[in-house]
């Protein structure tokens, strides 16, 4: 039962007293909310309140007419069969169960009565002695948090969770009725952030003819929701936060709104056609600058972007240090770059495989990385060849000096390069790396150093994989030259990034 129990689009019609101690004035409730809830496609339950009054009721006060709680309570008095009687008239009508105890021998009537949940009012969110005995149940828990402070609701989700037991806890203000200006829906927020995972609901006790509340409750995403109810009558009256067959039918219709108004949930909605024939319009196209022959990759040199821009063209939505372009037919200046001209390669995946690869050996170093640092992906000899050719170049501070982490993975080589301005000395900080210098082959592993000074050629290669520190000179860009003289003709031989320290711990995508 507790497990199979779905929060989801629940509403609770709480009917507390208003039965009046007439079970006839009980049922009628309930078939006439009923014929309301027919029109409607949500989990319905109604929920009732048990009190063992002989222990409940101090014996000194029993009779007492000028204390508030102790006269409506006695005079709304059931027998248990007449409690029983509107728990069957509820479970017949296809409504859930529910009901609030009290006290302790209450929750020994609700299991005996066979309930579907257990409801905690606000006033005994924290009666340690009541939870003890709720918990021993093994039904799903609703608790509403009136009152209670941080700390308190802290302690309760820790009591029910240590006990694995199936709850939601209920943003609740405890006025009756509550004005609007205290209706604190912020609360919900609060909740779902302070205690992510599990089900908030929002317990209403506005004026009854307020329809907006549930409207924005929705919108912020509670689960369940929660309202006193009661019918006309010349002879019970109605009180000022109960709401009628009629004020729930349009509290009703205004659910059924929000939830039309706020759409899926949980996932990205689908775009419709309009949408995208709207945006399309306000895209800039792409054109070429200068004529491209066929053959030559497209660059930000040789494109430009206007609109308008017309079906089957390339957009600058399209434009991504991803993806690469190459035209298969030439395209003359001023005209559109249709995608039936070009070949498209897209380095997406092969960028995500990478940061992947070097977040594992990261994990595996233990090293701790600053967040949103510069990250170069150095391929000499293109992308594809990352894995046999590159390095990931962590770029910490540029000045007078600087300091570079740069990550090679196993099996991982450097070319053969050498700066004029820029003197530099590695420091192993995981793994262990080969370095040439000169014409002679040096083996570091974590600790040592070595200085390369200007002008001597060096290479670096790792077995295993290495993460090391480099701290030079200033660095210039235009300061690496390589004896392989193909590299620096290779314009696309970076791919720059930003990396982020929580890519450690997220799936990236």
């Amino acid at each position: 039962m507790s497990q199979a129990f779905d929060f989801s689009k629940l509403f609770i019609f709480e009917m507390a007293n208003n039965h009046s101690g007439d079970p006839k004035h009980g049922l009628e409730i309930i078939r006439q909310i009923g014929k309301v809830c027919a029109k409607f496609d949500f989990k319905f339950a109604f929920k009732l309140q048990y009190r063992d009054l002989e222990n409940f009721i101090h014996p000194a006060f029993k009779g007492r007419k000028d204390v508030k709680y102790v006269k409506r309570f006695e005079d709304t008095r059931l027998k248990e069969a007449e409690f029983k009687t509107l728990k069957d008239e509820i479970t017949g009508r296809g409504f859930l169960a529910i009901c609030t105890p009290f006290d302790e021998a209450s929750v020994g009537l609700i299991e005996k009565h066979g309930y579907d949940a257990i409801k905690i009012g606000s006033c005994s969110f924290t009666d340690w002695p009541l939870l003890e005995r709720i918990v021993q149940t093994d039904l799903p828990i609703i608790a509403s948090t009136a009152g209670a402070g941080a700390g308190e609701i802290d302690q309760v989700v820790t009591f029910f969770e240590h006990r694995g037991k199936k709850f939601c806890i209920m943003h609740c203000v405890g006025e009756y009725p509550t004005k609007e200006d205290n209706l604190q829906l912020n609360q919900i927020d609060y909740l779902k952030d302070r205690y992510p995972g599990i089900a908030v609901g929002f317990s209403t006790h506005e004026e009854p003819e307020n329809c907006d509340s549930i409207k924005m409750a929705i919108a912020k995403g509670a689960k369940v929701f929660e309202r006193h109810v009661a019918v006309h009558s010349d002879k019970y009256p109605l009180n000022a936060y109960s709401s009628t067959p009629e004020q729930i039918e349009r509290w009703l219709d205004a659910a059924v709104e929000a939830y039309r108004v706020c759409g899926v949930e949980g996932e990205r909605y689908a775009v419709t056609q309009k949408e995208k024939a709207d945006l399309a319009g306000l895209r800039r196209g792409v054109f070429v600058r200068t004529a491209v022959r066929s053959g030559n990759k497209l660059n930000k040199d040789n494109l430009f972007f206007a609109i308008p821009c017309q079906e089957g063209q390339l957009t600058a939505n399209d434009i991504s240090k991803y993806t690469e372009y190459t035209a298969v037919k030439d395209i003359g200046s001023g005209e559109p770059v249709l995608f039936d001209s070009l070949k498209v390669r897209n380095l997406r995946e092969k960028v995500l495989k990478i940061i992947k690869e070097l977040k594992e050996i990261i994990l595996k170093s233990h090293i701790v990385l600053s967040n949103k640092v510069d990250l170069e992906l150095s391929h000499h000899y293109g992308i594809e060849r990352y894995e046999e050719w590159g390095a990931a170049i962590l770029n910490c501070i540029n000045r007078e000096y600087c300091k570079k982490i740069i990550i090679l993975l196993p099996g991982q080589k450097h070319p053969f390069h050498h700066h004029l301005k820029k003197e530099e000395t590695f420091q192993v900080l995981y793994g262990s790396m080969d370095v040439t210098v000169g014409q002679e082959v040096k083996s570091l592993k974590a600790g040592d150093m070595l200085t390369v000074e200007r002008s001597v050629r060096h290479d670096f290669a790792t077995k295993d994989g290495v993460i090391f520190e480099e701290v030079s000179t200033t660095h210039y860009k235009d300061d690496s030259f390589y004896e392989d003289k193909g590299i620096a003709q290779n314009k696309e031989r970076k791919t720059e990034l930003t990396f982020r320290a929580d890519w450690l711990y997220k799936n990236i995508k």
